[in-house]
C-alpha cells in the first residue's frame, strides 16, 4: 500500500472480493459480518489491543491527565482534492486531542455503511485510514460497524472516531487560560478545505492547483510544547472557520480580541471563489489550521517553530487579546475601520466534515 500524489494506489488485494457491494448481512452479526471485521478491519489495524477481540479495549493509562474526544464525519464527496473521509476522521480526532495539549495514543473507529456501498471504495477508505494512523502514531483499538437499509444510491458512509491522548505537560491549555496581552498566531492560510470540497463536488477548475489543508497537527504541537512555549489556548479551525473559533473563544474566556484582517493569509483561488460566491474566507472550514494564544514575548520563537513545518510555513501573528469582560472579536482592516466579527447564520457549505 502506498500513497502517491494524494491518490491511493491499491497494492493490497481486496479481502472480501466475493461481495462487490455491502449487504445488510454484513451488519447482521453472522459470518459475513465476522468476515468483514476480521478481513477488512482487524487485519488492517493489527495490534495487540485490538487482537484481544474483547467487548472493549483494555488500556494502560499512566497517572496524570488524559484528553478524551469524539467526533463524527459525513462528507460529500467521500474523496476530495487533498484527502478523503478516512484521513479526515483520523486527523480530525488527532487534532482535537492535540488542541488539548495531549499526545494522541488511541482511537476507536465506528462506521455506518449504507446497503449497496461499493466494497472496493470501502477498502480504499480503510487503507487511507491505515496511512493516517501510521503517520500520526495512534492505534485503532476498538470499533463498530453497522449496515443500514439502502437510502437512495448505496453510497452513504458515516464515520465516528473517539480518541484518547496523554497530557505530559503542566500547562492548562484551555479557553479560560487566555489572558489580556496574549498574542494570537494563525498557523497558515485559511479556507482551503471548504473550497477544495466544494470544487470537488461541483467539478470547479482553477488555474492553480488547490487542495484541502487536511493534515495532522500533533507533531507541530508536540514541538511547540517540547520547546517550552507557554501556550494558553489552542483551537483548530474546522466548521465555521476562523471566525467561529475566535468568537467561541472570546465568549468563553470573556475577553476582547483585536484581529488585523490584512494579516490573515488567504490563497488566490480561495479568495477568487469566495468573491464569486459571496463568501467570507474567515467563515470557510479548515482541517489543518489552528490558532495559538500565548504571551507576547514568545511569539517570535513560536512562529519560527511553526514555519519549519510545510503545513504551517505561512504562520503569522494576526491579533491580540486587548480587554477582559468584553467577549467579542473586533476585525480591523487596513484602512482603519472596524467591524464586529460573528458566526454566520444557517448552512454555508453542507457536508464539509
Amino acid at each position: 500500500m502506498k500513497e502517491k500524489s494524494n491518490t491511493l494506489e491499491l497494492n493490497c488485494p481486496l479481502p472480501i472480493s466475493n461481495y462487490p457491494n455491502i449487504t445488510l448481512a454484513h451488519g447482521s452479526g453472522g459470518k459475513l459480518m465476522n468476515e468483514l471485521i476480521n478481513k477488512m478491519f482487524r487485519e488492517t489495524f493489527n495490534n495487540e489491543i485490538i487482537n484481544e477481540e474483547h467487548d472493549g479495549a483494555l488500556l494502560s493509562i499512566p497517572n496524570g491527565k488524559v484528553a478524551f474526544t469524539t467526533d463524527s464525519y459525513t462528507i460529500k464527496p467521500l474523496f476530495f482534492r487533498g484527502g478523503d473521509i478516512g484521513k479526515l476522521a483520523v486527523y480530525g480526532t488527532v487534532n482535537d486531542l492535540s488542541m488539548c495539549g495531549a499526545i494522541p495514543k488511541y482511537i476507536s473507529l465506528s462506521l455506518i455503511i449504507e446497503e449497496g456501498f461499493d466494497t472496493k471504495i470501502l477498502w480504499e477508505i480503510i487503507q487511507s485510514i491505515k496511512i493516517a494512523t501510521d503517520k500520526t502514531g495512534v492505534k485503532i483499538v476498538t470499533g463498530d460497524t453497522k449496515v443500514i437499509n439502502r437510502i437512495k444510491d448505496g453510497d452513504e458512509l458515516f464515520i465516528n472516531t473517539t480518541g484518547i491522548g496523554i497530557i505530559e505537560n503542566n500547562l492548562e491549555i484551555k479557553p479560560t487560560s487566555i489572558k489580556v496581552g496574549d498574542n494570537i498566531i494563525l498557523s497558515g492560510d485559511i479556507g482551503r478545505h471548504g473550497i477544495s470540497v466544494l470544487s470537488s463536488r461541483e467539478n470547479l477548475e482553477f488555474e492553480t492547483k488547490l487542495e484541502s489543508d487536511l493534515a495532522p497537527l500533533n507533531n507541530i504541537v508536540n514541538e511547540l510544547l517540547d520547546s517550552g512555549i507557554e501556550i494558553h489556548c489552542l483551537r483548530d479551525l474546522t466548521r465555521g472557520g476562523l471566525a467561529s473559533a475566535l468568537v467561541e473563544l472570546s465568549k468563553k474566556s470573556d475577553m476582547q480580541f483585536e484581529i488585523q484582517s490584512n494579516e490573515i493569509p488567504v490563497s488566490t483561488p480561495v479568495l477568487s471563489v469566495c468573491e464569486l460566491l459571496g463568501f467570507d474566507p474567515v467563515h470557510i472550514a479548515n482541517e489543518g489550521r489552528f490558532i495559538i494564544f500565548l504571551p507576547q514575548q514568545q511569539t517570535k520563537k513560536s512562529i519560527q517553530i511553526l514555519r519549519k513545518f510545510e503545513q504551517s510555513k505561512l504562520a503569522c501573528l494576526i491579533g491580540e487579546v486587548i480587554k477582559s469582560k468584553k467577549g467579542k472579536v473586533i476585525l480591523k482592516n487596513e484602512y482603519g475601520s472596524n467591524r464586529i466579527l460573528d458566526m454566520f447564520s444557517g448552512e454555508l457549505l453542507p457536508r464539509i466534515c
